[in-house]
């Protein structure tokens, strides 16, 4: 993956668009992006994140990608041209976003866009171009995911080599390191088989668990279907048994159980002979002393009907007095309807005439008629009056709500004019305060300039101040460190001088009888020189004084660096402050302050006093054409109340005449109407009294004549002779009973049988009954002994068969169960085989970090001048934590390893430097050996001193090896002399630039 151009426009701090050509700044192999600190390095690599994945790193993940800075109208915007997979590629993505509305004012919402698109050599006639392959989000991800082979996390650690982050690897635990190790690599797929092989092995655990308590729960119901004589269970299998014992036990079961059904057998046949005597000779006692009783009470029976013969003779005399009454009864009935009839016409009648006028009160059929038809006449002449009476109620609740309609509209014409009599003076103040609101909206600009400016010098009066604090300081210290400097140079050359002088004894010093001088020869040394005073200077004393005066020399030119460097700045704020006191500055920017926000509240209103105007003017116009409406409505009502007044007093005046003496014409018609009804009432009831009285004559003589028929003397005599129906079907049942029941009693006593037992002694049944049920018991209980036996052995049977069916079935799940553990806690790393301790996952994760200690290893060796090596730790953990994820440096100086976190901070630097390489590295190998030709570094370069940082950037310029561009996010100044390709980020008071620095400005 190469990157050739990014361009972006209102993102991040970016306010304008601003375009960078990597393939210039990466020509040389390293380059470098500076600026001040907050001048937005970082968000350009946020925005090649956010090309590639529609979102920024997880560090800045949730801060805004819009500029504050940018105007409304120009939308935020990533593109991004790159080579992936040997494809050139164009990707274009824009945030969801705010926009001003098209038409009208306010802001929408911009849904999130993105353009995938690749450059073809043929893009139609013949013309090279791009071509549109992807509008969509989820297809456009899709597809550059399959091409960079990376997730955005692996792009993040092994491209965007992160702030502050990639340490984190290097000096992380083991979870937190398989943590990322996870997330690089993928081993999901290795979690996903132990979770499986655990699941499996729950799984066939359950089965196992299951098929023992399912044997268990047989043999249990073996041990209850045997009874209480079986072996016991527990005493004979213990809890940890195989099915062998399990069988084993069953069978001595079914063979006690089949020995006890054979005994119990013979007693129930023995039993079933018994009961059958026992049966014989009760029905033989029963059928005989049941004759001998049917004798005896036959002779009773017919003692008690001798008895009772004469009153049997005379119910039988009473029900024929009744038979020949019976046939009277419907015209005593028929006679007593009419009286009863005849009664209620004269009630009737009299009623009627109680409530007639004493005038007609005794009149006849015929006045009575001539009287209804009077009064019904009357009733039809009182319609027309009573319409006159619901046109007077109508016309009197429509002068109410005319009136009340006519209120309304005055009042509504009233306050229109009241309103209106306001408008003008409302109208003035609104359009002075909406001058003020301009006045104060032309202020917001020039106070918001004024209180940049001042904010601006108040913070280079700020820096001022603090420089020229700085300044005493560091005079103070150059002149210390030139002090020392000088004191040192003196002191090297003073041992210089003293070492030249004392040559002579120095080389006395080596002298030794017998050994030639090295100067003269001779093997003889008579007077060898001695030291001066002061003592022998050795060359290691002269090469010590040296290096502490080289040491003091550095610093003191540090010292004038730091001086040099604290003038400059000092210089560049007083220029931008000026000699105002920082007070001075705070108190006019406190005030700059107030005025602007009373400016902007002013300002802020205009919106709303232009509305309030428009709508007072609206309000206007409204108010006038409801006046002029409710005034022409007033004078409309006015005519109609004066109408209804007059119409209310004519049909006031013909209702009066109409009425009478009567409260209301509804009234005068229901006196009228009762009145008439009453009279037609009265006339029928005369009508039917007349009738009535017919019809009771014709009944009392039909009566006389049929009594007489059927043999009485009189009516009377014939209903005397009456029964109820309910007492005479009783009479006659009885007669029937008592006949058939004498009938009986004459054959009992004839029957043969029954006067051959009654000559025989009397039987004892009582004694015949007691022997069978004694019979009866014992065979209940040897039939119930044999069906228990039966049913015993049966039950034996089907849970020996299904003990050993079970038996079967699970010997394979044991053996897969077994299995299916082993492999589990070897992979989960509980087993006691997995002397480590370690995780499938972990495992594969231990090999991929052995690969990246070994890809690391070889840059670290370089930058730490083949002092320190990574080695993969694979050694057991101390308590209960996993193992093989742990790393190790090598100090090749003492030839021991040690933790990393033992490492200084700039060792830590370069260590996760070489550690992150290594990591890009195989995680690119892994993903399928896609080329990254363009990583960065973003900061941690502060903490290395010179020749490291020489080293780590040989490292790094050896990456062009394999054809890569590193680019480094730093503001390290030293970086600025030894990278040539340089990106500068300015940071302004309207936003962030982009420009490639010139060579003087390194």
């Amino acid at each position: 993956m190469r990157l050739h151009q990014l361009t972006v426009t209102a993102f991040g701090p970016f306010a304008g668009t601003e375009r960078v050509d990597f393939d210039d700044l990466a020509s040389a192999g390293l380059f470098l992006l500076r600026g001040a600190t907050g001048a937005g390095k970082s968000s350009v690599l946020d925005a090649v994140c956010f090309a590639l994945y529609g979102d920024v790193p997880g560090a800045r993940k949730g801060n805004p990608l819009r500029s504050d800075h940018a105007p409304a109208t120009l939308p935020t915007q990533v593109e991004l041209e790159l080579t992936l997979g040997g494809q050139r590629l164009r990707i274009v993505r824009s945030p969801e976003q705010l926009r001003p509305k098209l038409r009208g004012t306010g802001l929408t919402t911009m849904k999130p866009e993105t353009l995938l698109s690749e450059w073809v050599t043929d893009a139609g006639e013949g013309e090279p171009g791009w071509r549109a392959l992807s509008r969509s989000h989820q297809e456009a991800g899709e597809q550059i995911h399959r091409l960079v082979g990376m997730s955005r996390e692996q792009f993040c650690q092994v491209v965007l080599l992160p702030q502050g982050d990639f340490a984190r690897f290097l000096r992380a635990d083991t979870t937190e390191r398989a943590k990322l190790l996870r997330q690089l690599f993928d081993t999901g797929r290795f979690d996903q088989v132990e979770r499986w092989l655990t699941d499996q092995r729950a799984r066939h655990e359950a089965t196992v668990r299951e098929g023992r308590q399912r044997l268990h729960s047989l043999a249990t119901r073996a041990e209850e279907a045997a009874g209480a004589a079986a072996v016991p269970l527990a005493e004979q299998v213990p809890e940890s048994a195989g099915a062998e014992e399990y069988l084993g036990w069953a069978a001595i079961l079914r063979t006690d159980a089949a020995e006890r059904a054979t005994v119990t057998a013979l007693a129930l046949d023995a039993a079933e002979r018994a009961h059958g005597a026992a049966q014989q000779a009760l029905q033989r006692a029963t059928e005989l002393a049941d004759r001998q009783q049917r004798h005896r009470q036959a002779v009773v029976d017919a003692a008690e009907s001798a008895r009772s013969a004469e009153r049997y003779r005379q119910d039988r005399e009473r029900l024929r007095t009744a038979q020949h009454a019976a046939t009277v009864e419907p015209m005593l009935r028929h006679h007593a309807a009419a009286a009863e009839a005849h009664a209620a016409a004269v009630r009737a009648e009299q009623h009627g005439r109680a409530a007639l006028p004493d005038a007609t009160a005794e009149a006849g059929g015929d006045q009575l008629a001539a009287y209804e038809r009077e009064l019904r006449a009357e009733l039809g002449r009182l319609d027309a009056a009573r319409a006159d009476e619901r046109r007077l109620a109508e016309a009197v609740r429509e002068r109410e709500q005319v009136g009340h309609e006519l209120g309304l509209a005055e009042e509504a014409a009233e306050e229109a004019a009241d309103w209106l009599t306001d408008f003008d003076a409302r109208f003035k103040r609104l359009q002075e305060r909406q001058a003020e609101a301009r006045a104060a909206q032309a202020r917001v600009e020039q106070l918001a300039d004024r209180r940049t400016e001042l904010r601006d010098r108040l913070a280079a009066a700020a820096e001022r101040d603090r420089l020229r604090a700085g300044l005493t300081t560091a005079e103070r210290e150059l002149d210390e460190r030139r002090a020392a400097a000088n004191d040192a140079r003196e002191h090297s050359l003073d041992l210089r001088e003293r070492r030249l002088a004392g040559m002579a004894a120095e080389l006395a010093g080596r002298l030794a009888d017998g050994d030639p001088c090295r100067v003269c020869g001779s093997v003889e040394h008579p007077a060898p020189a001695r030291p001066a005073d002061g003592g022998l200077v050795r060359a290691e004393d002269e090469q010590r004084a040296t290096e502490a005066q080289q040491r003091a020399e550095q610093l003191r030119d540090g010292a004038e660096q730091a001086l040099l460097t604290l003038r400059v700045a000092e210089a560049k704020a007083v220029g931008a402050a000026g000699d105002q006191p920082a007070e001075q500055l705070r108190t006019a920017l406190a005030e700059a302050d107030r005025q602007h926000r009373e400016a902007l509240g002013s300002a802020d209103s205009l919106g709303q006093l232009d509305r309030q105007l428009d709508r007072l003017v609206e309000e206007q116009t409204a108010r006038q054409a409801r006046g002029q409406e409710a005034r022409g409505r007033a004078t409309a009502l006015t005519t109609r109340l004066a109408s209804l007044a007059a119409e209310q007093q004519a049909l006031t005046t013909r209702i009066g005449a109409a009425l009478g003496d009567a409260a209301s014409v509804a009234a005068r018609a229901t006196a009228l109407t009762t009145l008439a009804d009453t009279v037609a009432a009265t006339l029928a009831a005369v009508r039917a009294r007349a009738e009535a009285e017919t019809r009771l004559a014709a009944a009392a003589s039909e009566l006389t004549e049929v009594s007489a028929g059927a043999g009485f003397a009189c009516p009377a005599e014939a209903a005397a002779a009456l029964l109820p129906a309910a007492e005479f079907r009783a009479l006659q049942g009885r007669l029937e009973h008592e006949r058939s029941e004498r009938e009986a009693v004459e054959r009992r006593l004839a029957e043969p049988e029954l006067v051959a037992a009654a000559a025989l002694p009397p039987v004892d049944p009582a004694a015949a009954q007691q022997a069978y049920q004694q019979a009866t018991v014992r065979l209940r209980e040897a039939s119930a002994a044999d069906s228990a036996a039966r049913q015993r052995t049966a039950a034996l049977d089907r849970l020996g068969r299904q003990l050993a069916e079970l038996a079967v079935a699970l010997g394979p799940a044991l053996e897969r169960y077994e299995r299916i553990k082993r492999l589990a806690e070897l992979a989960a790393g509980t087993s006691t085989e997995n002397a480590l301790r370690m995780r499938l996952e972990s495992y594969v994760l231990a090999a991929r970090l052995e690969q990246v200690a070994a890809a690391a290893s070889g840059r670290l060796v370089r930058m730490s001048s083949g002092r320190y090596t990574l080695v993969h730790s694979d050694g057991r953990a101390a308590g209960n934590r996993r193992s093989g994820l742990a790393l190790r440096v090598v100090d090749a100086w003492t030839g021991l390893d040690r933790d990393t976190a033992t490492l200084s901070g700039g060792e830590s630097f370069f260590a996760s430097l070489a550690l992150a390489l290594g990591l890009a590295d195989v995680v690119t190998d892994e993903s399928g050996g896609m080329p990254l030709d363009t990583l960065f570094i973003d900061e941690g370069f502060g903490s290395l001193d010179e020749q490291a940082l020489e080293e780590v950037l040989d490292v790094l310029d050896g990456l062009r090896e394999r054809d890569r561009a590193v680019g480094i996010v730093s503001h390290v100044a030293d970086l600025r002399s030894r990278i040539p390709a340089q990106l500068l980020v300015h940071k302004g008071r309207h936003g962030s630039t982009l420009r490639v620095a010139d060579r003087e400005e390194h």
